[in-house]
This record gives C-alpha cells, sequence and structure tokens, in this order.
C-alpha cells in the first residue's frame, strides 16, 4: 500500500470519526438550546448567518486551497502572504455586513436584525487573524491532529453558548456565541504548531499565484452559496421565522450525510488527487473511480438508513413545536444523494485546475432554487418548496459530468449503478419498516 494511499485512508477515518464526533456535540447542544430559546431565534440566526456565509464566500480567494494545492505551500514567504491577505478578508467581510443590515432589516420588515447581522459579522474578522496552521496540516494530510483540535475548540465554544442561554435566555447570546467562537477558534490556532506563526507581508509572486489559481473560486464559491444557502433567504420571505425556525433543524439534521462527504472532500480527496494532478488522465480516472466505489457504497447505505428513521429521530429528540419538521427531513435526505455523487468527484477538476466548472454547476443550482423554489411553493406550498430543495443539487451534478466529460474524468457509468444500488437499499429499508408497523417516514403529508 503506497504512503498517499495510507494518508487517504487514515485521512478519510480521521474525518468521518471527527465529523460524527462534531455532530453529536453540535445535536447535543442543540437538543438544550431548542428547549431554553424559541424556534423565532433560531430562524433569526438563519438568515444572519446565511448573510455573512454568503458574503464570505462571495469573497472567496481559494486561500486555503492554494496553500494545499501549491507547489510553494510550505514557504514562508507564500504562507504569511496568504495570511496577510485572509486579514485584509476579513475586515471587508464585516464592512459588507455592515453596509447590508439596513437593507436586510428593511426587506424582512425584522428591526432586531439592526443589531444581529453587525456583532455576527465580526467573527469574520476574527477568522481573518487565524493562523495557517490549519491549512498546512490539511496540505500535509496530517488530519488526526486538525480533528482534535477543531473538536476542542467546538466544545468549548458550545459550552460557553450552552451556559450563557442559560443564564440569559435571549436572541443576542446565539450572536455573541457566533463571535466566541470565532475567538476561540482564532487563538487555538496559533497553539496548534508550535514554533509556526504569522506576519504581515506582500510578496507580488505569491499574490500572482493565489490570485490566478483563485481567479473563478470567488465565483464557484459564490455561487455555492447562493446554490446551497439561497433557500433560507427565500424561505424568510415565503415563511415566519419560527417555521423557517422548523425548516432549519430539519435541513441541519438531514445535511449531515452532505457535510460529511464535503469535510472527505475538501480534506482528503482533494488533497489526494492534487499530489497525482499531472499522471495520464485515463490512470488519474481509474485511480479515483476504485476509491470513489467504497465512498459510494458506504454513504448509500448509510443515506438509505438515515431517510428511513428521519422522522423517528425528529420525534425522539424534539418536542411537538418542531413536529412539521418529521416529514421535512426523509424528503430532504433523499435528495442527498445527488449530493454525494457530485461532492465525491468534483474535486478532480479542481485539483487539475478547472475551477470554472464548479461556478458553472453551482449557477445552475442556483437558477433552480431561485426560480423554482417561489413557483413550488405558491403552487404545491410547503411541501413542493421542500421537494424542490431536495432536488436542487441536480443540477449541479449535471453540469458537473459535463465538464468531467470534457476532461476525460467521466464517471456516469458507476453513477448508474451507485444510483440503482441505492434506490435498492432505500427500498428493502422502507418495506421492512412498513411491515414491522412504523408506516412510512412521510406518513404526516400522506
Amino acid at each position: 500500500m503506497t504512503s498517499l494511499k495510507k494518508l487517504a485512508i487514515r485521512g478519510t477515518i480521521w474525518t468521518i470519526a471527527g465529523y460524527g464526533s462534531s455532530q453529536i456535540l453540535r445535536l447535543g447542544s442543540n437538543l438544550v438550546l431548542t428547549r431554553l430559546l424559541t424556534p423565532e431565534f433560531f430562524g433569526l440566526m438563519a438568515v444572519v448567518n446565511t448573510l455573512r456565509i454568503g458574503i464570505e464566500l462571495f469573497s472567496d480567494l481559494g486561500i486555503s486551497q492554494s496553500i494545499v494545492n501549491n507547489k510553494r505551500g510550505d514557504e514562508p514567504v507564500f504562507l504569511n502572504t496568504a495570511w496577510t491577505l485572509g486579514v485584509i478578508r476579513g475586515f471587508v467581510i464585516w464592512l459588507l455586513c455592515l453596509l447590508l443590515t439596513w437593507p436586510m432589516a428593511n426587506f424582512y420588515n425584522e428591526d432586531r436584525l439592526l443589531w444581529l447581522i453587525p456583532i455576527v459579522g465580526l467573527s469574520s474578522v476574527f477568522d481573518g487573524f487565524s493562523s495557517n496552521s490549519r491549512h498546512i496540516l490539511n496540505r500535509r494530510m496530517d488530519l488526526g491532529k486538525l480533528t482534535i483540535f477543531n473538536l476542542t475548540t467546538q466544545m468549548l465554544s458550545l459550552l460557553t453558548l450552552v451556559l450563557l442561554a442559560y443564564l440569559n435566555k435571549s436572541l443576542v447570546i446565539l450572536a455573541v456565541g457566533v463571535v466566541l467562537s470565532s475567538i476561540y477558534s482564532m487563538i487555538g490556532t496559533y497553539w496548534l504548531m508550535p514554533g509556526y506563526s504569522n506576519r504581515f507581508t506582500w510578496d507580488q509572486d505569491s499574490v500572482n499565484e493565489i490570485v490566478s489559481f483563485g481567479k473563478w473560486m470567488f465565483l464557484a464559491s459564490g455561487m455555492t452559496f447562493l446554490n446551497e444557502q439561497s433557500d433560507r433567504l427565500i424561505l424568510a420571505k415565503l415563511l415566519s421565522f419560527k417555521l423557517l425556525g422548523v425548516y432549519a433543524v430539519a435541513y441541519t439534521l438531514a445535511g449531515i450525510p452532505r457535510e460529511m462527504i464535503k469535510q472527505i472532500s475538501h480534506r482528503v480527496i482533494f488533497p489526494a488527487i492534487s499530489t497525482q494532478a499531472d499522471i495520464p488522465r485515463l490512470t488519474l480516472r481509474n485511480k479515483i473511480l476504485r476509491q470513489r466505489r467504497l465512498i459510494l457504497i458506504g454513504f448509500g447505505i448509510f443515506l438509505a438508513s438515515f431517510a428511513t428513521v428521519g422522522d423517528l429521530m425528529i420525534k425522539l429528540l424534539y418536542d411537538n413545536r418542531y413536529e412539521e419538521a418529521t416529514w421535512m427531513m426523509p424528503i430532504l435526505a433523499c435528495g442527498i444523494w445527488v449530493s454525494v455523487l457530485f461532492h465525491s468527484i468534483n474535486p478532480a477538476l479542481l485539483a487539475i485546475g478547472k475551477s470554472l466548472y464548479s461556478a458553472q454547476s453551482n449557477i445552475a443550482g442556483f437558477l433552480m432554487v431561485s426560480i423554482g423554489l417561489p413557483l413550488a411553493f405558491f403552487n404545491f406550498g410547503l411541501v413542493g418548496a421542500i421537494i424542490l430543495i431536495a432536488l436542487s443539487d441536480l443540477p449541479l451534478y449535471i453540469v458537473n459530468l459535463y465538464g468531467l466529460g470534457q476532461e476525460q474524468l467521466s464517471c456516469l457509468d458507476q453513477d448508474i449503478q451507485m444510483t440503482a444500488l441505492f434506490i435498492g437499499i432505500l427500498s428493502l429499508f422502507l418495506i421492512i419498516r412498513y411491515y414491522i408497523g412504523f408506516g412510512l417516514p412521510i406518513q404526516g403529508i400522506m
């Protein structure tokens, strides 16, 4: 077994273990917070966090990807220049949050956004000052240390948030919690690699390389935001903040498999392919598909199980205020299969420097959500809107297939086989559930 393969397997194990532990921590804190605070608060925070994430993605320079992918990714001059760009970007993001505060508050007719957005936006400044140590560890695929660091800072952040919410059951606590989380993470990055630190540096050659690599990244990331996050901004206008909070709970739980494959994609698949991007395309394709098949089989079983018992999880974990999430979650979970197909192969295009395809695919996804979501809601109600959101990654996948075909990395045959396997497993699980007396997961709308 090659050293790269060992690193990839070890990295995948650490990523899955770390993400699973992270979700357990998040779920535990979420269960406590949903009992201390009202659903409306989570609806408001969904809008604010979506806005901040959107600005961050639209200003994405591909700094972390450049450090992983660039041959100079270990040089101090390159790393310090990348860090300097990150600091500048953090202040720009906060400034944009301030500029958009009044328009957002006016659009949603919600005065609380006037102070929520500036507070939450401040977290981007602290994120900008974080050390590059995380990206260096990702480049080296030293994911054990990185996973332990992320879990430690997350645990500290969540414990602080729960304690503050217990002492003061107000909306401002959720906003302050976001800022404190960024502060904990920023401080922790300077302990992550003893002896390593960053300083302000401006090397024009490094800037040119980062901008050249990331020239399509801001568009790709921005379109990713519009595709993945715009549903909350649109639903916030169509629904009450209370119902939006219920949807946010269902979406977050259903999205666990999606976030897991994205973590593997970013931390394992992309670095692994980047080291082999120069080999002949046919050889690269065969290597990718051979390893990808195992990933798809594992996720197919996991996702089918998740969709089958999703409503039962909601009933078990949440009170009656979140009852409508019971039918939302299984529908959303089924749609994640397309996301798994997409994210398990998309890093190949980025690794060979073809990030434009990612931007194009996310544009297609955004058009589907922005145009289709209001139409689905007004014609078929909330059920129609949820089904459309579940299918929102389909345009990404189709455009991505085109790009892979153009670059001689096609995976269509494998995807057809694995999709048939997923449908078969899901059908078997649903039949078993039905005959043991639990009905169907979407019983609430039938």
